[in-house]
């Protein structure tokens, strides 16, 4: 019984840690944060193969969490995907570092690594490992000489960078 109680725990919470050497930001305020977010790149993965005008919505739940609401554009289909999710904070609420779900009880790291603090404008996020990154920011474009910093810290971290899709917002 013990092994079965050890096994259901890590697969409740087994995806919600930080990557080697990624630290999450400190004095984050969440109520800063909130509302919609571009995804500027990222690394591939199957939920978002494909889309375009790729963004994140982030509204406050009744119970202290978040909501999340992902959306893009799937050409191939020609229709926009969406799904929404909801999002707790691992830690203190001022560390950037939440969990997110989108299925059920399966929750994974949302971690942000890096943030305009004086405006909110631009966020660096990864999960649980080094195979998912996200730069977002809070218009469809971002100036280059800030991607290019995000995308350059994301590399001294062991991001593939190189692997980066860059999302077309138009």
């Amino acid at each position: 019984m013990k092994k079965l109680s050890l096994l259901l725990s890590l697969l409740f919470t087994g995806c919600v840690g930080i990557p080697e050497n990624v630290r999450p930001v400190d004095n984050f305020d969440v109520h800063r944060y909130l509302g919609k977010w571009y995804e500027i790149a990222r690394l591939d993965h199957s939920f978002e193969r494909g889309l375009t005008r790729v963004s994140a919505e982030y509204t406050l739940r009744e119970d202290g969490g978040l909501k999340v609401v992902n959306r893009g554009y799937s050409a191939e289909k020609n229709k926009w995907k969406e799904a929404v999710g909801k999002a707790y904070f691992v830690e203190d609420p001022s560390k950037g570092y939440l969990k997110v779900s989108f299925f059920g009880p399966f929750y994974g790291s949302y971690v942000i690594m890096d943030l305009d603090h004086d405006n909110y404008q631009y966020s660096l996020v990864c999960g649980p490992d080094k195979s998912y990154l996200w730069i977002l920011s809070r218009t469809p474009a971002m100036q280059t000489e800030v991607k290019d910093r995000l995308v350059a810290k994301a590399a001294a971290l062991g991001f593939a960078t190189s692997k980066l899709i860059y999302v077309t917002q138009d």
